[in-house]
């Protein structure tokens, strides 16, 4: 698993270098082509989430499945519902939670170790602040989009960006403390690919490039891995157990898009699309991980 996610990292830092020569990647964001990526490979990776929702109702002794259905439609709803009434607070949680959750999955080949809990928060905060230190103006349009002005506040000054930067690559140093090569280069490699995405691309294409071929690609071989511990004989069982919650989550979103496009103009709308229904799959995505992984204790 080591070498698959270290030739994962390797090729993935090529990509990113490869990327980077693209002038016209700088100055578009290319939201159409974005949104494509994040509902098919984006949101794949959590797509088996009812297969770990029927062995959590197992430990937990329900028979009934509709009982997960319909909790994880419940906090996914919750989320849209919460956001529409407090924007800053939700978004300025889901922050807060998407640092810690992909710093946590982007390692999940490391041993866990709860005294890293806050490491995995300092590692995954790179993705958030990235591009407000590089592609400040942009990334403040974004939020502004989704309602989230912060342009005055202390928490973007460069120096505090910087030391974030900083608190992330000391977290790689710790996540790397006593171990091999490869898992060294791996976290590093991992580290400069998200600089490298964000100084030179567009904040929305360097986020839907990490976030898809980076973070969500990583997942979905561990998810391989679980099914069979040969790649080649478990990808195409990922791919048939991972189609149908795709394809539904693909076609809400769309619905979505329409909706909103009513109200928005199209660019706004796709970003309240992609950001908004990222959070309400995230929420209970990483609620999920969490209750699995406490009772499976």
């Amino acid at each position: 698993m080591i070498k698959i996610n270290y030739y994962h990292s390797l090729i993935f830092f090529n990509l990113c270098i490869l990327l980077s020569a693209f002038e016209y990647l700088r100055s578009n964001s290319l939201l159409i082509v974005s949104l494509l990526l994040i509902l098919s490979i984006g949101i794949s990776h959590g797509s088996l989430d009812h297969v770990k929702g029927k062995k959590l109702l197992k430990i937990l002794g329900i028979k009934s499945s509709a009982v997960f259905y319909l909790g994880y439609i419940f906090v996914g709803l919750i989320t849209i519902f919460i956001w529409l009434l407090f924007p800053k607070f939700l978004l300025f949680l889901f922050l807060i939670i998407a640092a810690y959750h992909f710093g946590k999955e982007d390692s999940e080949f490391i041993n866990k170790n709860k005294k890293f809990e806050i490491i995995y928060f300092f590692k995954g905060s790179l993705v958030i602040v990235s591009p407000l230190l590089f592609h400040k103006n942009e990334t403040l349009s974004i939020f502004k989009s989704l309602n989230f002005d912060i342009s005055e506040n202390i928490l973007i000054n460069n120096e505090i960006l910087y030391l974030l930067i900083f608190f992330s690559f000391f977290s790689n140093i710790v996540l790397s403390k006593n171990k091999n090569f490869d898992l060294k280069t791996i976290l590093f490699l991992d580290f400069f690919s998200v600089l490298i995405l964000n100084y030179f691309l567009n904040p929305i294409i360097a986020f839907t490039t990490y976030f898809c071929f980076l973070h969500s690609i990583r997942h979905s071989i561990s998810l391989i891995k679980n099914i069979n511990n040969n790649i080649k004989k478990g990808f195409p069982i990922f791919l048939r157990k991972a189609f149908p919650l795709t394809m539904i989550t693909s076609i809400m979103y769309i619905i979505s898009l329409i909706f909103l496009k009513n109200y928005y103009e199209l660019d706004e709308a796709i970003y309240k699309v992609i950001f908004i229904g990222l959070a309400s799959l995230t929420f209970p995505h990483i609620l999920l991980e969490y209750l699995l992984e406490k009772n499976e204790k």
